[in-house]
């Protein structure tokens, strides 16, 4: 099993202490049968049941397609795709990257979706000596990963303004060798204060990298100055995570990327000299590369997003539910205090919506992404007959 990974990569997992069984399993995730499970997550699991659902709010997709411009850059090199690669997309790909976020393209590293970039994270800088710390609740894939792999991890509530609490994740673990940030939190939607994950990198263990998952950025109204860009420009101890899958409307088009010092990529692209980052289809590659420039179109869609957001928000604190938040992605958690979430989700199948997974953290609280205006109408009309059942 250890031979879907090189020479080079075992050599460096057995100097980090894995033993044999756990360098197969690192093997398994980097190559083997468990990289299709990680490659598309904890959302992916629940992806079956909801597609016969009428209402469709529990993986925090989008409610709308891939931009215009992306369906008809995709549609034009459709026809080509007999060649693996017709117009060097990879490339050109990276540059658009490049030029948005204003950093060398040596920087940047693409992979399908962000999920197969997070588990690898964890492969690279974590070990039975340095391991991983999160908040919680949070988005789930490193602690996945961390668990299959046999990492030390530990997980650190969220603060009460729902951020991630930084300086108790360096308490929790001073000598982890990862430390991630999910902002906008998956499953929250709240902002951690670019000071605090300042603080965090300044102050992690020698050795260690941050990761700072943005999977979310696009929907905050900050964007992009909100953005930890600036910290993967300035070469530090980071991992700045971003997809297409969220409001470019591209989740099944399986696009992301990530932006690091070039040798932070070498490190996770070792395991199979950086195969996987190539591995885009070139419809998909296209349609990222001219959906990303598409500066008007992404604020356009977020203003939508905000404006239904408000919305939902509002008639559900008319209703007196609490509301975790504030939110500044396409979901909200909702609190039905006598009710558990399995509960609510079950009632709300039956009714034809599909809302997220249960959250152990909070038995009570529901994950609801936030759709179209009609999904959310939707969503009310079926939460007033579990309201009156």
């Amino acid at each position: 099993m250890t031979l879907f990974i090189r020479e080079e990569a075992k050599d460096d997992l057995l100097s980090r202490g894995f033993s044999r069984r756990q360098m197969m399993r690192a093997a398994m995730m980097v190559g083997g049968a468990a990289a299709t499970a990680f490659a598309y997550g904890p959302e992916f699991a629940n992806a079956q049941e909801e597609t016969s659902a009428k209402i469709q709010i529990g993986l925090n997709e989008c409610w709308a397609p891939p931009f215009a411009p992306g369906l008809k850059a995709a549609a034009a090199v459709s026809s080509q795709s007999n060649r693996y690669s017709p117009h060097d997309e990879h490339s050109a790909l990276v540059k658009a990257i490049s030029q948005v976020e204003n950093i060398p393209a040596d920087h940047i590293s693409t992979w399908p979706g962000s999920n197969p970039a997070l588990a690898r994270s964890v492969v690279a800088f974590c070990s039975p000596a340095k391991g991983l710390v999160l908040a919680d609740p949070s988005y789930e894939t490193p602690q996945r990963a961390a668990t299959w792999l046999g990492a030390p991890m530990k997980k650190v509530p969220l603060k009460s303004d729902y951020s991630h609490d930084v300086r108790a994740m360096l308490a929790a673990d001073p000598k982890a060798g990862l430390y991630y940030v999910c902002s906008p939190n998956n499953p929250t939607g709240t902002m951690t204060p670019m000071a605090d994950i300042e603080w965090l990198v300044d102050n992690k263990p020698e050795g260690a990298v941050v990761v700072i998952d943005e999977a979310y950025i696009h929907w905050t109204p900050g964007f992009p100055d909100n953005t930890a860009t600036h910290l993967a420009r300035a070469g530090k101890d980071v991992l700045v995570m971003r997809t297409f899958s969220k409001i470019f409307g591209m989740a099944g088009m399986r696009v992301g990327y990530y932006m690091a010092r070039p040798d932070i990529i070498k490190k996770l692209e070792m395991y199979d000299d950086g195969f996987l980052s190539f591995q885009l289809p070139v419809p998909s590659a296209a349609c990222a590369t001219a959906s990303i420039t598409e500066a008007s179109l992404i604020a356009r869609r977020r203003q939508e997003l905000i404006a239904t957001r408000t919305m939902v928000e509002d008639r559900l604190t008319k209703r007196k539910f609490k509301i975790i938040g504030p939110s500044q992605a396409n979901m909200l958690m909702i609190d039905w205090k006598t009710k558990t979430s399995k509960e609510m989700q079950a009632a709300f199948r039956a009714r034809g919506v599909e809302i997220a997974r249960t959250f152990p953290a909070w038995p009570t609280v529901s994950r609801i992404t936030i759709g179209s205006k009609a999904d959310m109408e939707g969503f009310f009309t079926a939460l007033e007959k579990i309201e009156s059942a």
